[in-house]
């Protein structure tokens, strides 16, 4: 939030605002990536991390400078396994606004299915007083 910005004043975004991310399928986005005796297919973690993406890309036009959307809660499901080399396209369309989070309603597709769902919180955050709550934060643990 901007210094002075009444935190409960809703942001003009409109309803049904959209956004895609889009990547290869490598072996370091795989589960055998993260360790080898896991199958080579698309891992869970990554598959959300493009869905945030796609979210980030929707909500990002309307930020004022400085500010930046983050992720408050995921509930996502994965339903199907996609191999290195397939294209994975997440895509996020804004559904509701409650006062202060966004609900964003994600989904990927690797070309030949859908392979996720879910939806995704998000809010608006100031990046320096963010970082500075951080600093403080890590400062306070001694």
């Amino acid at each position: 939030m901007v210094p002075g910005r009444d935190r409960n004043l809703a942001r003009q975004i409109p309803i049904g605002a959209r956004g895609k991310a889009a990547e290869t399928v490598e072996l370091k986005h795989t589960l055998a990536g993260h360790h080898p005796d896991l199958p080579p297919v698309y891992s869970t973690p990554d598959m959300i991390r493009l869905m945030e993406t796609a979210c980030f890309h929707a909500l990002q036009p309307f930020c004022d400078e400085g500010e930046i959307t983050v992720g408050t809660s995921i509930h996502v499901e994965h339903r199907a396994a996609s191999g290195i080399g397939m294209k994975i396209e997440a895509e996020a369309e804004l559904e509701s606004f409650d006062g202060r989070f966004y609900t964003m309603h994600v989904r990927a597709h690797d070309g030949t299915q859908e392979i996720g769902r879910g939806t995704v919180g998000r809010a608006v955050v100031h990046v320096p007083t963010f970082v500075a709550r951080m600093k403080e934060k890590a400062r306070s643990r001694g």
